[in-house]
């Protein structure tokens, strides 16, 4: 399976993302980070952001240390793990940074903190990502 090694400009055109909001700032040798300013699209019922937007946040930044997508390498998520510590609120700024933890034959695992504008954490998680060069 040939994959285009990703870069910010690529990951920024993922519509989803777009859709969201959601930005990739940066593309690190074993991290990456990724921004959203939580809108009114973002709300849940409370009236601050959803649970989604924080996992669908962990789900992909997990994806942007330089040896996984940055490097061409396909793979998928084969577990994701995501704990909520406060709530995120009407027009807060997301940071979150993931953590390329270990990078086997087959799979990756990935920690993620979300932290608002504050520095105060959000959201942690983990993902495990299988990697998928040698299953095609």
């Amino acid at each position: 399976m040939a994959l285009e090694p990703a870069t910010l400009e690529s990951g920024n055109r993922i519509p989803l993302l777009q859709t969201l909001g959601i930005r990739l700032l940066e593309i690190g040798e074993r991290h990456a980070v990724m921004q959203v300013v939580v809108g009114e699209i973002h709300r849940n019922y409370f009236g601050g952001a959803h649970g989604g937007l924080l996992a669908t946040l962990v789900d992909t930044v997990a994806f942007f240390p330089r040896p996984l997508l940055p490097a061409g390498m396909p793979c998928t998520t084969v577990n994701l793990n995501v704990t909520y510590v406060r709530p995120a609120a009407l027009g807060d700024t997301l940071t979150a940074r993931s953590e390329l933890m270990h990078l086997g034959r087959s799979l990756a695992s990935v920690s993620v903190q979300i932290t608002n504008q504050e520095g105060k954490l959000v959201t942690h998680g983990t993902a495990t990502l299988m990697l998928l060069a040698d299953k095609a």
